[in-house]
């Protein structure tokens, strides 16, 4: 019997601001297309919105925003959405040498959360240096569906001393998705 082929898309980007909105447009279109269901379509829209606001060119304390001309040199961004199996690869290449670090972040912060709501939303997620290429790509993978596992005798009885951090953790996946779903 003759597998599959994965599911591949493609997406360079200029590296400005508008990129984000269009990385979000793409990814909801292939992943329906793909028939993938909404809420991990909503989840990898949230993810791509992270990695493509990180991956965008930030501007220096004190520096300027450059005027937009034909003349203005722009660097690319690309998304990349890999169907494979039971799972859905996202991954988003840069040219920025900062690489992604994952910062403990308070219930009210309004910045620097993204790396930390990837980590938490995603199955797995990394980076690393393409060898053909310069930069990083900075990627995440979600699962289709949840596996199948028995939960272990007696499971779900015992506290964890990070049961209250996991409360906080959830509530503010939560306050984010809400938050996404505003724009």
């Amino acid at each position: 019997m003759a597998q599959a082929r994965p599911s591949f898309s493609q997406l360079a980007l200029a590296d400005t601001p508008n990129a984000v909105p269009w990385a979000r447009r793409h990814t909801v279109a292939v992943l329906r297309h793909w028939h993938l269901a909404p809420g991990l379509i909503d989840t990898a829209q949230l993810i791509i919105s992270e990695l493509t606001t990180n991956a965008i060119r930030r501007l220096e304390p004190g520096e300027e925003p450059a005027p937009y001309s034909a003349a203005t040199p722009v660097s690319t961004i690309t998304l990349t959405l890999r169907l494979e199996g039971v799972r859905l690869l996202v991954l988003v290449h840069d040219y920025q040498p900062d690489l992604p670090v994952l910062k403990e972040v308070g219930l009210d912060a309004e910045n620097g959360r993204g790396v930390f709501l990837v980590a938490h939303l995603s199955n797995q997620w990394g980076y690393y240096f393409p060898a053909a290429a310069s930069g990083k790509v900075v990627w995440s993978e979600l699962l289709l569906a949840p596996a199948a596992c028995p939960p272990a005798p007696g499971a779900g009885l015992q506290r964890s001393p990070f049961d209250e951090q996991e409360k906080a953790s959830s509530h503010l996946v939560a306050k984010t998705l809400v938050g996404l779903r505003g724009l």
